[in-house]
């Protein structure tokens, strides 16, 4: 059992009503997980606020309350701690009841537009073939060595951080890489966590349904490195306009990378290729499995992370091109009929440029280039009618589809998305709601040596249409069509 009192540590208290030196059996911000002589967490979401389950949480039994308002109502032999942020306050108090778990590892966070996936995956599988213990918190999944645990944020709440972090000192993790979301920043699920390095790679187009302006989404991303100790380094892509802004006012070490600027890491594109890149780091020749220019970047995050970890120059190099591709990022397979087929996570605007880009310098231009990709219900609106323009600007024929709907009605969606298709983009635009027949319409189309990008799920295997996760999977799903179409 723990006590209140010693679980408050570093949370910025205004004023309790009771004893904080009473034993609690866990925390939680959930009333209906509360159990008996459990302290529960009000927390002000976008959906609900956890002050108005305050009574209910009482009811099955919590000892402790923790709010940033008192109830009127105020309960004998309950305890009430006022903080100033229960956000806050639930980050330290959650690593304080697991230990702070990661002052006992090296943990490193990866935050920006597009790349954390791919940075923080593949540093574990590096670090993994290196022989270290490792741990990896993503999108994707959550790994503790080779145990597999399923993840449904891109940065999970302060409880399950510390669980999972908790999970990796017993199981011996010396090593744990994270994505770091600006939802997770802004909601101080970071906040209590010891940060041994920080990863900066882009900053573009994404979360203004959550975030009013640009500059604040800029911001929050930049408050990660604000908050890092001297002791700790950043990495940062000077390439991207907004890569110096991180360095401007953190403690830590200062490093860069880039492709086109003077960096600490700097690379080189030699060749560029389907089955992979040859590049010049550090005037050391490399080829990696992994795809396009963004890629290229990605690789020198990995390689300059890996080199202030301890890992040897020549080594780290030798790793890199052992690295396999993360699911649903640039997957492709080759169908029998010479039909190349790519799934990709490209959810946003620059993603889906990158991607396009990527595949229409390695094309000869005598193959069809045919785009699926759709927008997601209830978020960002103002990036629909780019992801359709950028489509259709860049392919030989974009086909228009439905992402996850979730809540809104899927043709709203297109309408919306076809609204940036350019009038002499139109006769090689197609509309088909339905994603399935969408990709089936794609591999119908295509021909010999012709290409299809399927974008904006990536390893999801799940749509969501009107609150349902109906099972989905845009790679087996392309595969199946191909196979069928060659019968």
């Amino acid at each position: 059992m723990k006590v209140l009192k010693d679980i408050l540590y570093k949370a910025s208290i205004e004023s309790v009503k009771g004893s904080t030196d009473i034993a609690i059996h866990k925390i939680d911000f959930d009333s209906r997980k509360i159990e008996q002589n459990d302290v529960f967490v009000a927390i002000r979401g976008t959906l609900s606020d956890g002050h108005d389950y305050i009574e209910k949480a009482i009811e099955l039994g919590a000892s402790a309350i923790i709010c940033d308002t008192l109830p009127q109502d105020l309960k004998e032999n309950i305890t009430y701690v006022k903080v100033q942020d229960t956000n806050k306050a639930l980050a330290f108090m959650a690593a304080n009841y697991f230990g702070n778990p990661s002052e006992k590892l090296k943990l490193v966070g990866v935050t920006g537009t597009n790349g954390k996936t791919t940075i923080a995956s593949l540093l574990f599988q590096m670090f993994q073939k290196a022989g270290f213990e490792v741990g990896l918190l993503s999108t994707v999944k959550i790994m503790v060595n080779d145990t597999e645990y399923p993840a449904t944020h891109t940065t999970p709440d302060s409880l399950t951080i510390n669980y999972y972090l908790n999970e990796m000192i017993e199981s011996g993790v010396t090593h744990c890489f994270m994505e770091v979301s600006s939802h997770g920043i802004h909601q101080k699920r970071t906040e209590a966590l010891h940060f041994v390095g920080g990863i900066f790679t882009n900053l573009s187009h994404d979360h203004l349904d959550y975030h009013p302006t640009f500059a604040e989404y800029r911001d929050v991303k930049k408050s990660f490195f604000d908050s890092l100790p001297k002791t700790a380094f950043v990495l940062t892509n000077i390439d991207d306009k907004n890569g110096p802004v991180m360095l401007q006012n953190t403690a830590a070490k200062k490093l860069t990378y880039a492709l086109k600027s003077y960096a600490d890491y700097r690379a080189q594109i030699l060749e560029s290729q389907l089955s992979g890149l040859l590049l010049k780091i550090n005037d050391n020749e490399v080829w990696v499995k992994l795809i396009g220019t963004f890629n290229a970047y990605n690789v020198l995050a990995i390689y300059g992370t890996a080199v202030e970890l301890g890992i040897d120059s020549l080594e780290a190099l030798r790793l890199l091109s052992d690295l396999e591709s993360v699911s649903g990022r640039f997957q492709y397979i080759v169908s029998d009929a010479n039909i190349t087929a790519i799934v990709d996570y490209a959810h946003t605007p620059d993603a889906l440029e990158n991607v396009l880009k990527t595949i229409n310098d390695i094309r000869t231009k005598n193959e069809q280039l045919i785009t699926v990709v759709g927008c997601g219900g209830n978020r960002d609106k103002t990036k629909r009618p780019i992801m359709a323009k950028i489509a259709s600007d860049l392919s030989t024929k974009a086909i228009l589809t439905s992402d996850n709907p979730r809540n809104e009605d899927p043709e709203v969606i297109l309408d919306e998305m076809e609204q940036g298709v350019e009038p002499q983009n139109y006769k090689k635009m197609l509309r088909i709601t339905d994603r399935k027949q969408a990709i089936k319409t794609a591999c119908q189309l295509a021909e010999a040596k012709d290409i299809i990008l399927i974008a904006g799920k990536g390893h999801e295997t799940y749509q969501e249409i009107k609150g349902v996760r109906h099972h989905f999977d845009d790679m087996e799903t392309v595969k199946e069509i191909l196979e069928q179409l060659n019968k």
